[in-house]
């Protein structure tokens, strides 16, 4: 009898109904605490096995793989940093804010194709601090990872602001990491990395609407609100009471 407190079971890919269920019936009559069971296939694989037949056909001095087209490169590892990198610095003045953002994307050349590899943003606006940090780690992390990284502009566009977007050269921008996402496919379609004519950036059904309405001035810095007023020669928000004037 055995004695296992649970096991782990490789079952084949053609497994019937009936035999599954008999798997777990006898881990059942077993004593089994538990019981996990896998059916293998490509993506995958088997859990309990190894294929040396994978190991052969991956040379271990070969981490960077090109798919048959020659542009699209997949690292298994992270690209270590060139010590010089060609890039741009685009100007993004997003409406509610004061300061202006600077996006620094600089790109890396593999096998004759240039290819984005590191984003950084910058403002004197400290609001804007804490997630432009956040996103630009988390998207250089994607870049230097190789593959179609397209997808993050596609991301980056889809996010919409609850407060409302703005109009920026004649679309409306349903958020401000949207024109940020913006500013990253105009790149990609400048350097050829992807094909485009510009910012195509998705438009919300509701947004216009949105954007017709009566000008609301800047937010409040504390709360979020568009309730700012002058008061005795200060700006101040009539919902929390936040003034400039301190």
């Amino acid at each position: 009898r055995d004695s296992s407190i649970s096991k782990t079971i490789n079952c084949p890919e053609d497994i019937s109904f009936d035999d599954f269920k008999d798997v777990y019936m006898q881990a059942w009559d077993l004593g089994c605490k538990g019981c996990t069971t896998y059916r293998p296939n490509d993506v995958t694989g088997s859990v309990l096995s190894v294929s040396s037949e994978k190991t052969d056909k991956a040379p271990a001095d070969s981490p960077d793989q090109v798919s048959e087209g020659g542009e699209i490169v997949y690292m298994s590892d992270p690209l270590d940093r060139p010590a010089e990198l060609e890039g741009n610095t685009y100007k993004v003045k997003w409406p509610d804010s004061e300061h202006a953002l600077y996006i620094t994307i600089n790109d890396i050349v593999l096998n004759g194709h240039r290819r984005p590899f590191e984003v950084f943003i910058n403002s004197k606006n400290m609001e804007h601090f804490a997630w432009t940090v956040a996103l630009t780690r988390m998207v250089s992390a994607v870049f230097r990872r190789g593959g179609d990284v397209s997808f993050v502009v596609e991301e980056l566009k889809a996010v919409f602001d609850p407060r409302g977007g703005a109009w920026m050269q004649g679309k409306y921008i349903p958020s401000i990491l949207a024109a940020i996402g913006g500013v990253i496919e105009q790149h990609m379609i400048a350097t050829g990395f992807i094909a485009g004519e510009g910012m195509g950036l998705k438009t919300d059904p509701q947004a216009k609407v949105v954007g017709l309405d009566a000008p609301r001035g800047k937010s409040c810095p504390s709360c979020g609100q568009f309730d700012l007023r002058m008061v005795e020669g200060c700006m101040t928000c009539g919902s929390c009471g936040h003034s400039k004037c301190g």
